[in-house]
This record gives C-alpha cells, sequence and structure tokens, in this order.
C-alpha cells in the first residue's frame, strides 16, 4: 500500500526530481496539494518545475486571432453560446475572402498565427477546409501560421468524409496544415463528456485521434477548460490523461488551460474566480512535468492572466477575436502595450514568439 501523501513529501519529490532520476507526483499528491497547499506552496512548486525549461524572469507571447469560420455545429454542447442549427437564419459560413480580410488585419496588427474553430457543420464538405488550407498556404506562405482545426472538428471531418485518422491526416497535411490544436477536450473524463456534450467523441477516440495526427508529423497541443460542474478529481484525471499521452508520443508543444465562460449559455452558472484558476494552472505546471510550455488565458482572464507567470506559466497570448468567447462573455483588449506592461511589472521580460516555420519535410 503506497504511504499517504504529505505535502513535505511532495515538495521533496518535485524538487528531487531529474531526467536521469525521474520523481512524479501522484493523482493523490495532486488532490493533497489542491486541498492543502497555500499559493505560496503552488507558486513555489509551480516555479520549479517552470525554470527545468525557462529562464525564471523570461516569457513568450503572441498576438493572434481565433477565425471562427462558421457558427453552425450539431455538437450541441450545453456550454456553448455561440453555435447555430442548421436552418437557423443567422448561421454563417465564411468565404475565402472573408478569412483573408480578418487574416491580413491580423498582419497589420503585427501577429502570424491563426487558429481556426467552427464546430460540427453537416453542410461543410472536407474539400472546403482543404482548398481554405491550401488557399492559406498559397498566399501566406510562411509569413502566417494557422492552427487549422481542433482535435473535435477533425474527428467530425474524418468520420463524415470516411476516413481513418491516419488518413484524414494526410489529407490535411497535403493541403498545407501543420498543426492541429487540441481543442475540444474541455475536461477529458468520459462522465464530463456523457453530461454536456452530446454528440462529441469519447475521450479514448479524441486521444487515437490525437495520436494518428502526431504519426502523421504534425504538431498539437493541449488544452482544458475549468470552471464547469467538474470535480477535482475529473480536472485531475484530464491532467493524469495528458501526461500519459506526452510520455507515449512526445506530440504536445504546449498546454493552454482557460476558464469556462457561462454567459448566455444553456448550462449558466457562475465563472470561477482567477484565483482558482492561478492555483489549477500551478497544479497542472507541476503535474505535467514532460510538456515544456504551459500557457496562460489572457482570452478568459483578461490582465490578471499574467499572474499565471508566477503559477508556473511562461507563455500567452494577445488574441484580437474569438467570438466563441465572446458570445460566452469573454472581452478582448488592442491595448497591448499595457497588457505587457503587467508582465514587466512582474518581474519578466516578454519576448515574441513566432509561430511561422519552414515547411515540414514529407515522410
Amino acid at each position: 500500500m503506497p504511504p499517504t501523501p504529505t505535502l513535505a513529501g511532495i515538495r521533496a519529490k518535485v524538487v528531487s526530481h531529474t531526467p536521469a532520476a525521474p520523481a512524479r507526483i501522484t493523482p493523490d499528491d495532486a488532490l493533497l496539494l489542491w486541498r492543502e497547499a497555500s499559493d505560496a506552496d503552488l507558486r513555489a512548486l509551480a516555479s520549479h518545475v517552470r525554470a527545468r525549461y525557462h529562464p525564471p524572469d523570461a516569457c513568450t507571447y503572441l498576438i493572434m486571432r481565433i477565425v471562427n469560420y462558421t457558427n453552425i455545429c450539431v455538437a450541441q454542447c450545453d456550454y456553448c453560446a455561440f453555435y447555430r442549427l442548421p436552418g437557423q437564419p443567422d448561421g454563417y459560413v465564411l468565404t475565402q475572402p472573408q478569412v483573408f480580410a480578418k487574416l491580413d488585419e491580423l498582419l497589420t496588427l503585427g501577429g502570424d498565427l491563426a487558429a481556426f474553430n467552427g464546430g460540427f457543420n453537416p453542410h461543410l464538405p472536407l474539400d472546403y477546409y482543404c482548398d481554405l488550407f491550401r488557399a492559406i498556404r498559397t498566399r501566406y506562405g510562411d509569413t502566417l501560421e494557422f492552427y487549422a482545426l481542433t482535435i473535435a472538428e477533425f474527428m467530425y471531418l474524418a468520420d463524415h468524409a470516411n476516413l481513418t485518422f491516419s488518413a484524414a491526416a494526410q489529407r490535411f497535411r497535403d493541403a498545407g496544415v501543420r498543426w492541429i490544436t487540441g481543442g475540444g477536450s474541455e475536461i477529458l473524463t468520459e462522465d464530463f463528456r456523457r453530461r454536456h456534450s452530446k454528440f462529441k467523441y469519447t475521450v479514448a477516440q479524441y486521444f487515437e485521434a490525437q495520436a494518428a495526427i502526431v504519426a502523421a508529423g504534425l504538431r498539437t497541443t493541449a488544452t482544458m477548460v475549468v470552471g464547469f460542474d467538474e470535480t477535482i478529481e475529473e480536472r485531475i484525471e484530464h491532467l493524469e490523461r495528458t501526461r500519459a499521452f506526452q510520455d507515449q508520443t512526445q506530440g504536445l508543444a504546449s498546454f493552454l488551460c482557460w476558464t469556462f465562460k457561462p454567459y448566455f449559455t444553456q448550462i449558466g452558472g457562475i465563472e470561477i474566480s482567477t484565483d482558482e484558476y492561478l492555483r489549477h494552472l500551478a497544479l497542472s505546471r507541476i503535474y505535467l512535468d514532460n510538456i515544456p510550455r504551459i500557457r496562460t488565458s489572457v482570452l478568459t482572464q483578461n490582465e490578471r492572466a499574467l499572474e499565471g507567470l508566477l503559477y508556473g506559466a511562461d507563455d500567452f497570448d494577445l488574441p484580437i477575436e474569438d467570438e466563441v468567447t465572446q458570445t460566452a462573455g469573454a472581452t478582448i483588449s488592442l491595448n497591448f502595450d499595457r497588457i505587457l506592461s503587467v508582465a514587466r511589472d512582474l518581474g519578466f521580460t516578454p519576448t515574441y514568439r513566432h509561430v511561422a516555420q519552414p515547411a515540414l519535410a514529407h515522410t
């Protein structure tokens, strides 16, 4: 029977960890940290893990835009205020010129990363996406990078095109796609998905799809959304599954956590506090010892997100648009200088991180 965890024992485990002699916290350790560790304890441990990958006073950021190419979706998640069902009068699909206009504005504002997110639109064939992404790569080359889809959208498109995940990943790679992000994960437990996402895929299917994406030579990320009705045990299960996937694939470039915005959603509720978010961010940094980059969410926490740098994060977005979270209550500021000054006042030196990269070699 394993010994009962103590804060002193957990602290010793985290501090003694080396690549040659890894010492990892367990789910029971994480539960004790959440329930008994002070904010100062969590900050110190998270900062210790952060320092394995990054200088203590350094952080990076990027300017990006989430392009919601359609709001028509049949997933019917009860925590989404953005989607419209097919046939509703205010549904839309963006044309290529409309997408280009958004990307041109992003470049004008100094950004070089776009992410695409639109849900499960049954009227859009796979060719809509491949043609769009191929056109973006042709038009912008390496001056702009894009996160083509979320894992959830990728799974839906593969399913509706009667393709295996591997074949679908290759189709997107051939269209110029380099990244498919970990979006659509929310909380990766089967119980959570049964409670809130009628038509989303299982956790096992999610990781099967993400493994196929990594195997195809595409890059991907891990994401998490907290503040629904999930338990702390479910949050820890999500972290454990994510860490195990990274052990198996080494395919996750970063981990981003943000908070559920409940306004105008079917599920409703009260948004969790930034203090709780910061504690969870620290717990994530401590637990995910094999993911180099932990990102804090300016989109959902505004300027207080920069405090996440004290809780183990090392990177953040400066977003200019995301209709999904804005519809549910998120607010966006384009005063980038003021936001960056918050990071400096906290003792960090922010450096812009360019995501654009040379084309992947064919394998």
